[in-house]
């Protein structure tokens, strides 16, 4: 196979149509839109995005998005957004705080994830493989959203991706459609799935929650790449979705290829050294290393397709600091707070403290700003509202190191 330059299609006669279409982004000069990419991470990277949406909103550039992109917590903040502001989004912070910021700050304050599991554990539930990601659903729906996925805003498109166990792939959730490049799609209004559904299975975080089953017919799901037969039905018939962090924790699949600008937020969980255990740590160990492994891979893509001009956008990432684009800029948290508190923070769905919102608020907020204002300053208006941190009275290094310094720990019960 003949691979052309990743910076542009060659006409080289040899070069293999399929895999260009498959492999390289589209050129510069074709691609539209701006996509927005909300990494998973629990309510960790839920309250962080809350805060970088904060300030695209603020700049204006909330409103002029194309595409959101989300996957686990940052499904649960898209789908926060998607049901509780009408479009094009207020700019007044005011009204930002009242209808989409304080409502999501008191529903991240409650243990999401306990119950569920709870729930798995009853002997009647034993032999039901789904009871837990179907728990966690009916929960969204009570708290979250009962939005259907066709009520979804029609600009920006809303993606929930989650992870196709089957075929593992890329499973998406839109308003017109959902599936994946190799299952097939079914177009949604004609098999409705409850939003609340869509982000259970975009966040039904393994071993915790079992997968979510899809039961979509096999003749339902159209246009997938796996060939027709008794096998495909076999296989759907069995299909579950995972965490879309499985797959893509960035949740870059839907756009990279064609949005002209591809904006990514990341809170994502921080591979942490540990001394040797035991067998069973190790065991545990051998899956975190493949995952983190996955995660560096795509951002380090990501980044290096930036510099090379490949891709056009930005990334900020939770261990970063506003200084790590500017080093004159002083706002927010420093390096060293990032990368020993406010990244340690566990990647959770238990009951999250005000101090923890707030700080994580804050540090999405700053982050967002120095990011866009240093890699894509044509999105900022010339006269851009000046930074409002969320929580001024968080922003002392000293008083955050003590607030937060049980929130690493991982309790089994969560916290309530």
């Amino acid at each position: 196979m003949w691979f052309p330059s990743p910076r542009g299609r060659s006409s080289s006669p040899i070069a293999d149509v399929d895999a260009v279409d498959e492999y390289l982004e589209q050129p510069l000069t074709e691609r539209t839109g701006i996509g927005l990419c909300l990494s998973g991470g629990g309510f960790r990277a839920a309250l962080f995005h809350l805060g970088a949406l904060r300030r695209l909103n603020e700049l204006g550039i909330l409103a002029r998005l194309s595409t959101i992109t989300s996957v686990s917590g940052g499904s649960i903040i898209a789908a926060h957004l998607a049901s509780r502001v009408t479009w094009p989004v207020s700019r007044q912070v005011g009204e930002w705080e009242r209808q989409v910021a304080a409502p999501f700050r008191a529903f991240a304050s409650h243990n999401l994830r306990s119950g569920p599991i709870l729930r798995r554990l009853w002997p009647w539930n034993w032999a039901r493989s789904s009871t837990g990601a179907e728990a966690l659903a009916k929960a969204y729906e009570e708290r979250l959203t009962d939005l259907p996925l066709s009520r979804l805003p029609e600009r920006p498109m809303f993606i929930l991706c989650a992870a196709d166990m089957a075929f593992g792939v890329n499973w998406v959730f839109q308003r017109t459609r959902m599936g994946d490049y190799q299952a097939g799609y079914v177009a949604t209004p004609s098999h409705d799935w409850p939003l609340a559904r869509a982000v259970a299975a975009s966040s039904a975080f393994p071993p915790v929650f079992n997968p979510l089953p899809v039961d979509i017919p096999a003749a339902k799901l159209i246009g997938g790449k796996f060939p027709s037969g008794t096998k495909r039905d076999a296989i759907v018939r069995g299909l579950r979705l995972t965490d879309g962090g499985v797959y893509d924790n960035l949740g870059l699949e839907p756009v990279w290829k064609d949005h002209a600008v591809v904006l990514v937020s990341d809170a994502g969980a921080v591979f942490n050294p540990e001394p040797d255990r035991n067998v069973l740590w190790r065991i545990r160990r051998y899956g975190g290393i493949v995952r983190s492994q996955a995660h560096a891979l795509r951002k380090r893509w990501l980044i290096s397709s930036f510099l090379a001009g490949v891709i056009h956008g930005a990334y900020w990432g939770i261990r970063s600091a506003a200084a790590s684009y500017d080093q004159d800029d002083s706002a927010g948290y420093s390096k060293r707070v990032a990368t020993e508190v406010i990244a340690r923070i566990r990647t959770d769905m238990d009951a999250f403290s005000a101090p923890e919102a707030a700080v994580l608020e804050n540090h999405g907020y700053v982050l967002a700003a120095a990011a866009v204002k240093k890699h894509v300053p044509e999105l900022i208006p010339e006269k851009p509202p000046p930074r409002d941190i969320p929580h001024p009275t968080w922003l002392d290094e000293g008083r955050v190191r003590e607030a937060l310094r049980d929130s690493a720990e991982r309790r089994l019960l969560g916290r309530w």
